[in-house]
């Protein structure tokens, strides 16, 4: 069997990562039935009550101390059980709401705490992997999120090997396959990602983000249809979708349900206006925002992130109608460089850091170009514009082929911003 905790741990310690990650290595005990398959749940169920509570607490208030109340409710829990299982699920529920308050260091502290578990149930593990690499991403350390896909892909076909496939659902390997791909699209490798989402394409289940980065796989590759029907996919009615309460789709952490529900409706609304559908662009944005504005708070940097998806849409749509929306378009991007601002560290003279700066050099970008045509602005749009390309950092394209594109509405070079991990994919 491939020992891949120690394989991993010697890639940190000769510094292929800077930063820990749950291995969870596989029980060394005789085999048993503990790994967990679709319909089988060993999350204790007071555990599963008291995290619906503490989340639910959280969110409604949206304020510094209903966040610690939700916190203490979460280390009690945690405190009470007596399970790994449970304790890995408390964990990641802590990590959630740590991430949605913009702590990604310490919500990848908790997923950390994982390490010391010895966890069977597999989705547990997947969940967790998820969250690291999605954490990962948004904070522009995309050789360590490649490092955790990879672990959680060996993991789980360590497993298939040695146990069989129904230790494993094909739901919860093609998920893996999806978290390597996203990886892959961040860095602009899409040729790399394409047999990865091609592993999916047969899984009848494939919902929640699995789906999400395959559309935006498809439509980074402008396969508009069929990405439009994998977002549309996300975003069924309840009803419609697999059960949540299953076990294996636990997701964490800026991959948890309501995050990706966020960022496929702003998916959906950037489809649209790639494909000259503005009114429609424009109502599903809007309620992308509503969305955003409802889950994070208003002053959230995940606000400015979809205000930015807007600004781009009333870009293209000047552009391609031959009219103007300037003032609708300044006030967009002002509004978002804010509240991107607002959580960065970074000055206008510094280089950008690494969290959402693919998106606050767009927003930037695309407000210096309204600036330099007012003669009185021209000096501050400028430097504004030359900040903004220093800091794009996008393999794929360049900041100018970014905002040139929607000059050209024939073109089938199309940026998909992914709010789930602030990157333009």
């Amino acid at each position: 069997m491939i020992n891949i905790a120690r394989s991993a741990s010697a890639a940190v310690r000769s510094g292929l990562i800077r930063s820990r990650f749950p291995f969870f290595p596989l029980p060394s005990s005789p085999l048993r039935r503990t790994f967990g398959t679709s319909n089988e749940s060993i999350i204790n169920p007071v555990a599963i009550q008291m995290i619906n509570y503490a989340l639910s607490l959280a969110r409604s208030q949206k304020t510094d101390e209903s966040f610690a109340q939700a916190q203490l409710v979460l280390e009690q829990c945690l405190s009470t059980q007596s399970d790994d299982n449970s304790k890995g699920t408390v964990l990641l529920s802590m990590s959630t709401l740590l991430s949605q308050r913009g702590n990604s260091l310490q919500a990848i502290e908790k997923l950390q705490d994982m390490e010391r578990l010895s966890i069977s149930l597999t989705s547990v593990r997947v969940a967790a992997a998820e969250a690291l690499a999605g954490l990962y991403l948004e904070l522009g350390q995309d050789g360590t999120a490649s490092m955790v896909a990879n672990v959680c892909l060996q993991l789980l076909d360590s497993i298939r090997v040695e146990h069989g496939a129904e230790y494993c659902s094909e739901d919860l390997h093609a998920r893996c396959k999806a978290i390597k791909g996203l990886v892959k699209l961040a860095s602009g490798d899409v040729d790399s990602a394409e047999p990865l989402f091609k592993a999916v394409v047969d899984v009848k289940n494939c919902t929640g983000n699995t789906a999400l980065s395959y559309g935006e796989f498809f439509h980074v590759k402008h396969n508009l249809s069929k990405a439009k029907e994998l977002y549309e996919k996300v975003l069924q009615p309840l009803s419609e979708r697999n059960d949540f309460g299953n076990p294996d789709n636990l997701a964490a952490s800026n991959m948890a349900l309501e995050e990706t529900l966020v960022a496929a409706t702003c998916s959906l609304g950037q489809l649209e206006a790639h494909a000259g559908n503005f009114a429609k662009a424009e109502e599903i944005l809007t309620r992308a925002l509503t969305k955003a504005e409802d889950f994070f708070g208003s002053n959230h940097p995940k606000v400015g992130v979809v205000l930015t998806c807007i600004a781009l849409m009333f870009r293209r749509k000047a552009t391609v109608e031959h009219s103007s929306s300037l003032l609708i378009q300044e006030g967009l991007y002002r509004r978002a460089i804010d509240l991107l601002k607002k959580h960065s560290s970074q000055t206008e003279g510094e280089e950008c850091g690494v969290a959402r700066k693919d998106i606050l050099a767009l927003a930037r970008g695309g407000y210096a170009e309204i600036l330099t045509i007012q003669q009185n602005r021209k000096s501050e749009g400028e430097k504004m514009k030359s900040w903004a390309e220093s800091a794009w950092k996008n393999q794929r394209l360049s900041l100018a082929e970014v905002l040139n594109v929607s000059d050209d509405p024939s073109s089938s070079k199309v940026t998909v911003i992914d709010t789930r991990i602030s990157r333009a994919l």
